[in-house]
């Protein structure tokens, strides 16, 4: 028995007490009822305060309404013994064969295991990294890209249909900084004051004139719009290959230039104009963000008729949403969060709802630690630390793990030095290696002819109690943290299973010794193993991190 279904018992029990007229609940019996793990040992395996919540309600006290729903939870099936504790807590404990069965279940659901239906039925558009095509990718874009492939992949995991959306900036005046450094770089200039630093802008410019060796006949204007067209596209290329060689590749990338090519932009000002969310003043014309909560109107086509960055993204919420999206997921960096209130505002005034139909996550800063001291530069980038100086120094396992396994909204500073080591105080490889534990003990009982067998009611010690419950938790940790936007539950979550095996392991002895017959409790326990090899594989995946069989 799992939590879920302990919970669903429990609403049985209520809807039985309420047809009964025992209890009477005039907002009816909830859907679900909270059931947890409790922190201490000796009050059962699960815990509920549903008494405390509906009692009022059913015009009674938290222990009476308490000692009622006990009374027919304890000859309810998995259920061993209830306790009422406090002002009205029920302490569950659940038979062993119950418990026992989450392994097998686990087992049987595979690779499906922590799945659920939280979010079916929902379209999410998941934009992130997005980085302009002006440089190799620096960590703060490296950051979304852990943590925003492993949202989509937790997204997936509960039900819903997920494009990933990159961003793709090929219009503006960061484009024209990157072209004109391209420039001054073939022509064996300086940098522009404004422009672009660094090796790679070298290693650019001479790509594109081997490319285009007719460039050098060019005058400046015509040489800087080749540099644009065939730099950028190879500055691109060159972030997406990076981006594949992290594990993280995306569905679509949408170009800005688009937007406004295609009319999109218009469509989105005609559509704004004709719900009354538009003015003129000054010349210019003004959305009115203000009344939905920005800090100040903001102004759409400038009085010189040209359009306003925010036009931009007018457009492309609009198309996205044209294109069926339930929910448009963008993911910005530390610098862009004055920049939620006018998003906010713009999504309300489509009259969409913020928080539903559009959201705005913040990642904040990443610092990478060697020796204890910050690095500030690479090598290549010459300004920036980028995904493959922290990819050569750790690997992309501990990367990915490293980024995701905080919350997104924390600062992080990664010491290089301990993500590297094969010790137990890099967190990555005390998952990674529980991991190849379990599967190197699969391999020695297939060696020995034991195979993992169903008997439940055999797993009472209690580290096996201990491991079966964290197993169980696993679709509720997914749950959360799809419905929080947070994959760094994952990432914890594993921390602890790890470290619950291992004391499961040191305790009950899993393999017959020497000549010892091979008894139902080694097959039982073997089976536990399985489990547990199942739910660490299948949260290393959802994080993108690879599940080694040895190390």
């Amino acid at each position: 028995m799992n939590p879920d279904q302990l919970s669903m018992t429990i609403v049985d029990v209520l809807e039985a007490l309420v047809a009964d007229g025992a209890i009477a609940l005039p907002d009816g019996v909830p859907a679900q009822v909270t059931v947890e793990r409790p922190r201490q040992q000796g009050h059962g395996d699960y815990a509920t305060n549903v008494a405390l919540q509906l009692a009022k309600k059913a015009g009674t006290n938290p222990r009476a309404f308490a000692d009622l729903v006990a009374e027919r939870l304890r000859a309810a099936d998995g259920v061993a013994e209830v306790e009422v504790a406090g002002p009205g807590f029920l302490n569950v404990t659940v038979e062993a064969g119950a418990q026992g069965q989450v392994a097998a279940d686990i087992v049987a659901a595979g690779t499906a295991y922590g799945s659920s239906d939280a979010f079916a039925g929902e379209k999410i558009n998941l934009e992130f990294v997005s980085a302009n095509p002006t440089g190799p990718l620096h960590l703060g874009g490296v950051r979304w890209a852990a943590v925003g492939d492993a949202l989509g992949r937790i997204f997936e995991k509960t039900g819903a249909d997920v494009t990933r959306e990159y961003y793709f900036n090929d219009h503006g005046a960061q484009i024209d900084r990157f072209s004109s450094s391209l420039l001054a770089s073939a022509k064996g200039e300086p940098a522009p004051e404004d422009g672009y630093g660094g090796q790679y802008i070298h290693d650019i410019a001479a790509a594109v004139v081997d490319r285009r060796p007719d460039v050098k006949e060019l005058d400046d204007a015509q040489a800087q719009e080749v540099f644009r067209e065939v730099g950028v596209d190879m500055m691109f290329e060159e972030i997406k290959k990076s981006l594949h060689d992290f594990g993280v590749d995306f569905d679509v990338y949408f170009h800005e230039k688009s937007l406004h090519d295609s009319g999109a932009v218009e469509r989105a000002i005609e559509r704004l104009t004709e719900m009354g969310n538009t003015y003129e003043d000054d010349g210019a014309l003004w959305l009115r963000t203000e009344k939905y909560g920005d800090d100040k109107d903001r102004v759409i086509i400038r009085s010189n008729g040209t359009p306003a960055y925010i036009s931009g993204d007018l457009g492309y919420y609009l198309d996205k949403r044209e294109r069926g999206f339930d929910r448009c997921f963008i993911m910005l960096g530390a610098d862009h969060h004055g920049y939620v209130g006018r998003m906010n505002a713009m999504c309300s005034a489509f009259g969409d709802e913020p928080g539903k139909n559009l959201e705005i996550l913040i990642g904040q800063m990443v610092n990478l630690l060697r020796d204890g001291e910050p690095m500030r530069m690479s090598k290549r980038a010459g300004t920036v630390v980028t995904i493959d100086d922290l990819v050569d120094a750790i690997g992309v396992d501990a990367s990915r793990y490293a980024l995701a396994r905080y919350h997104s909204n924390s600062p992080i500073d990664i010491d290089l030095d301990l993500w590297s080591r094969a010790t137990n105080d890099n967190p990555v490889f005390t998952v990674q290696y529980a991991h190849a534990r379990v599967s190197s003990l699969m391999r020695n009982a297939a060696d020995l002819g034991v195979t993992a067998a169903s008997h439940p009611e055999l797993l009472t010690h209690e580290k096996e109690g201990e491991l079966l419950r964290a197993l169980a938790e696993f679709p509720r940790v997914v749950k959360a943290a799809a419905e929080l936007r947070e994959p760094h539950r994952v990432a914890r979550y594993l921390e602890e299973l790890a470290g619950t095996y291992h004391r499961f392991y040191d305790s009950c002895r899993v393999l017959p010794r020497g000549d010892e017959e091979t008894s139902d409790l080694h097959r039982a326990r073997l089976m536990l193993v399985d489990a547990t090899r199942v739910v660490l594989a299948n949260g290393l995946d959802l994080l993108g991190v690879s599940a080694p069989e040895r190390m």
